[in-house]
This record gives structure tokens, sequence and C-alpha cells, in this order.
């Protein structure tokens, strides 16, 4: 009984250690891969936002001039 046990327990510090492990490794690439792309695509957004808001100022100038 006393090596069933053995058996059980190491077997679930094993699954236990690929568990945390796997979700080390998701957390690691969610920092260096999605965290970034999500960054560059809000400052793209808001940049566009910038343009098109300058583009419409520029087209409100352009007809209080004519």
């Amino acid at each position: 009984m006393n090596e069933v046990a053995l058996v059980y327990y190491g077997g679930g510090t094993l699954l236990f250690f690929f568990w945390v492990y796997g979700i080390v490794s998701f957390v690691r690439d969610l920092r260096r891969t999605y965290v970034p792309a999500l960054r560059q695509l809000a400052a793209a957004r808001q940049e566009r936002k910038e343009q098109q808001a300058e583009a419409e100022q520029r087209e409100e100038r352009e007809r209080q001039l004519y």
C-alpha cells in the first residue's frame, strides 16, 4: 500500500509540475507576443484617429477660406 501511495503522489506531483509549466509558458507568450501586438494595434488605431481629425480640421479650414 505504501508503494501505491508513493506512485500516486509522485504522479500527481509530476502532472502538477507540467500544469504549472504550461501556465507559466502561456503567460510568458502573452507578455512577449500578444501584449506588444495589442499595444501596436492600439497605437496604430490612435494614430489613424489623429490623422483623420487633422484631415477634418484641414478641410474645415479650407471651407472657411472659400
